[in-house]
């Protein structure tokens, strides 16, 4: 039987490196959905539409550390 092919998802790396103190609650919201919360907090996430454009919205609170 022949194996199937293992398709490696696209991940993407992204550091907090901006406090949420004095942010609109939504900011916050969108921090916290991507799963970060405190200063230099590193995630690896799956890199698809909905992650890119929550860091479309946070540009000035959150870096692409690799893709």
């Amino acid at each position: 039987m022949a194996k199937k092919a293992q398709l490696q998802k696209p991940m993407i790396t992204i550091q907090q490196y901006a406090s949420p103190i004095r942010r609109q609650g939504r900011q916050r919201l969108y921090l916290k959905s991507l799963g970060l919360g405190k200063m230099n907090a590193v995630r690896q996430l799956q890199d698809n539409e909905i992650v890119r454009s929550l860091l479309a919205k946070l540009p000035h609170m959150v870096r692409i550390v690799s893709e």
